[in-house]
C-alpha cells in the first residue's frame, strides 16, 4: 500500500523559514511528478509546486522566489524549502505523487505562520 508521510509543518513567525518533507513508501518513485498543494480553512486547495522526474519544477506566482521544490530519488522523498514566510501562507500542506494513471495524496501537515 503506498504512504506518504508529510512532516515539517509548525508554527513560524512571518518572515521565517521552514522545511517541509514528504516521504514515500512506492516502488518507481522516480517516475512520478511530484507536487505540493495547500489549503487555507475555508478555501480550496490550491497548487504550490510542481517538480517532475527530471527535476523541471513549476510555482504558483505567490511562492515563487520564496519556496523551493526538490526531490531525493535515492530516498523517495520529496522537499519544500519555504522562506520568508508570510501569514497567507498558513495552511495545511500536502504532497502528491501523480502519473498518467494514478495519484496519492499525504495526509498534511500544518503551517501556521503568526507573531
Amino acid at each position: 500500500q503506498v504512504q506518504l508521510v508529510e512532516s515539517g509543518g509548525g508554527l513560524v513567525q512571518p518572515g521565517g523559514s521552514l522545511k517541509l518533507s514528504c516521504a514515500a513508501s512506492i516502488t518507481f518513485f522516480t517516475y512520478y511528478i511530484m507536487g505540493w498543494y495547500r489549503q487555507a480553512p475555508g478555501k480550496q486547495r490550491d497548487l504550490v509546486a510542481t517538480i517532475t522526474p527530471s527535476g523541471r519544477t513549476n510555482y504558483a506566482d505567490s511562492v515563487e522566489g520564496r519556496f523551493t521544490i526538490s526531490r531525493d530519488n535515492a530516498k523517495n522523498t520529496g522537499y519544500l524549502q519555504m522562506n520568508s514566510l508570510k501569514p497567507e501562507d498558513t495552511a495545511v500542506y500536502y504532497c502528491k505523487l501523480y502519473g498518467t494513471k494514478l495519484e496519492y495524496w499525504g495526509q498534511g501537515t500544518q503551517v501556521t505562520v503568526s507573531s
